[in-house]
């Protein structure tokens, strides 16, 4: 047996820096009020994702909408490894695992909303915290972002190496079976 048919009998391995991974999910619902609407709001996605949300604050004063600089008036929560790829799950459901071509970014993240966090399966009405709204955003991305991120010896990541939009798009086909529509 010759040299070139040994090497094309063993099998290719995937290069392990090429694999797309779910970097964060972050979840936001924007009330536009504060005190007890907010809190209710912390209390449903603390129960949805089973973390504590942050306090978001405004960063300007809309007198149109009553809201004042510096005051309270969303609620956001980041999801990283597994967390976020069982609320990943349950949250694509509530969409019926359709995704808008238009959702996805240039930079391998993508976006949709939530009208009712009823719609997510598992979840129960309850009267005395109502029913809210909330955005997910999806951050995809390979092993080696850190360079890119590191206070010491940062470096730029190669174009070739980043996520784009075709390749978000068919991940989210293969591994959680999302249909993507053209609009």
């Amino acid at each position: 047996m010759d040299q070139a048919a040994v090497i094309e009998a063993r099998p290719k391995k995937e290069n392990p820096m090429r694999r797309i991974r779910i970097e964060k999910v972050v979840v936001n619902s924007c009330i536009g009020s504060s005190a007890p609407r907010l809190e209710k709001a912390a209390k449903i996605i603390e129960m949805l994702t089973g973390q504590r949300p942050e306090l978001r604050k405004a960063r300007k004063t809309i007198k149109g909408f009553g809201i004042y600089k510096g005051q309270p008036i969303a609620v956001r929560v980041t999801l990283r490894k597994q967390r976020a790829v069982e609320f990943l799950r349950k949250a694509l459901q509530a969409v019926n695992n359709t995704l808008k071509a238009s959702s996805f970014d240039e930079q391998g993240g993508f976006s949709f909303g939530i009208k009712e966090h009823l719609d997510i399966p598992g979840t129960k009405y309850d009267p005395e915290l109502g029913i809210i709204g909330m955005d997910v955003c999806v951050h995809l991305s390979r092993p080696g972002l850190r360079i890119s991120l590191r206070r010491r010896a940062r470096r730029r990541i190669p174009r070739g190496h980043r996520v784009t939009k075709e390749e978000a798009m068919e991940f989210m086909r293969s591994e959680f079976g999302v249909r993507i529509i053209e609009e």
